[in-house]
This record gives C-alpha cells, sequence and structure tokens, in this order.
C-alpha cells in the first residue's frame, strides 16, 4: 500500500491538474487493472523471476486505479468557493494544497485506501501460486492436498485479516475527519 501510495498521489495531482493528462493516466491505471492477476504474474516472471518483487509489482499495479481516482475524486469535491476564499486570504498553491484541499478530500481519499487495502489482502493469497507463501499457500496446500484444514485456516485468516484492516484504516477515517461524521450525521 505504501507503494501504492507513493506512485498514486503524483500521479493522481497531475491527472488533477493537468485535465488532458487525466484520461491517459486512468486509462493506463484501468488496463493494469482489468489484467487477471495470474496473468499479470505469469508474465512478469520472466523479468523479474519468482520473488517477492514479481509480487510486489502485481499487488502495486492493482492499488494505481482505485487510489488515482480516489485522490481526483477527492480533490475535485473540494468546492470552489472554499478555493477561492482561501486564495483570498492569501494562500499558495502549496499551501492552499496541504492546508485545505487535501484535509477536505481526506474522506475520499481514505475510502481508496480501505478499497485498495481489502483488494491487496484479498489478491497476495494468489502470490501462493509463484511460490511467495503467507495465507494463501495454506489455502494452495489445502486445495492441493484436498486437506480441508489449511484451506479453511487460511481462509478465514485472510477474510479476518481483510475485515480488520478494513475497521482499522475506518477507525483512522473517523479520527482523521471528524467533520465528515458531523456532517453525515446532520
Amino acid at each position: 500500500m505504501g507503494a501504492g501510495l507513493l506512485i498514486s498521489v503524483p500521479f493522481a495531482l497531475w491527472a488533477w491538474r493537468v485535465p488532458l493528462v487525466r484520461d491517459p493516466v486512468f486509462a493506463v491505471s484501468g488496463i493494469l487493472y482489468t489484467i487477471p492477476s495470474l496473468a499479470l504474474f505469469a508474465m512478469l516472471v520472466p523479468f523479474t523471476g519468482l520473488s517477492t518483487l514479481t509480487s510486489e509489482i502485481g499487488l502495486v499495479s492493482y492499488t494505481l486505479l482505485i487510489l488515482i481516482r480516489n485522490i481526483v475524486v477527492g480533490l475535485e469535491g473540494v468546492p470552489a468557493e472554499v478555493r477561492e476564499a482561501a486564495n483570498g486570504m492569501g494562500y499558495r498553491p502549496l499551501a492552499r494544497m496541504i492546508r485545505i484541499d487535501f484535509p477536505l478530500a481526506l474522506p475520499a481519499v481514505i475510502a481508496g485506501i480501505r478499497i485498495a487495502t481489502v483488494t491487496t489482502i484479498g489478491l497476495v493469497t494468489v502470490t501462493a501460486v509463484i511460490g511467495q507463501g503467507g495465507l494463501g499457500q495454506l489455502i494452495l496446500e489445502g486445495l492441493i492436498n484436498d486437506f480441508k484444514s489449511p484451506l479453511l485456516v487460511g481462509a478465514v485468516l485472510s477474510v479476518l485479516l481483510a475485515v480488520i484492516a478494513d475497521i482499522s484504516l475506518s477507525g483512522l477515517q473517523r479520527l482523521a475527519t471528524p467533520w465528515s461524521q458531523a456532517e453525515a450525521r446532520a
């Protein structure tokens, strides 16, 4: 997720600032997202081998579309009046981005992080096919050996991990954006 955010934020800002770039950025990230995970890993193996790098490239590429779109949507959701007021108060573009635009876009950004995190947890189990272990290895061994215990343990723990991550990020979102909860209740 960290690598996905490091890549997504600059591309999202670029797509938000330069409308001509938006469609190509969305198209490339969309194409990466539509490639089936096993096919992507198979295409990467000749170049990166059966390694953690292969898994990382695949998993990060699936986060890009979700994160870029949510960041752009969040930034576009900041009301024009708020930006005009910030400009009128003398905010320079970078200061406005850091103190006004990004905090107001935070609910959409964190929603994207939540979706990408849960998606990545689900996809990481597939990396067992290229020998990267983890909970996916339990699932794969259970399937191959027709042994239900590791299959069930791997599946339940994967689901539990995704649920815990989602609930934790939801709590983080509530802490980081207390004003959005007040608006939702009103």
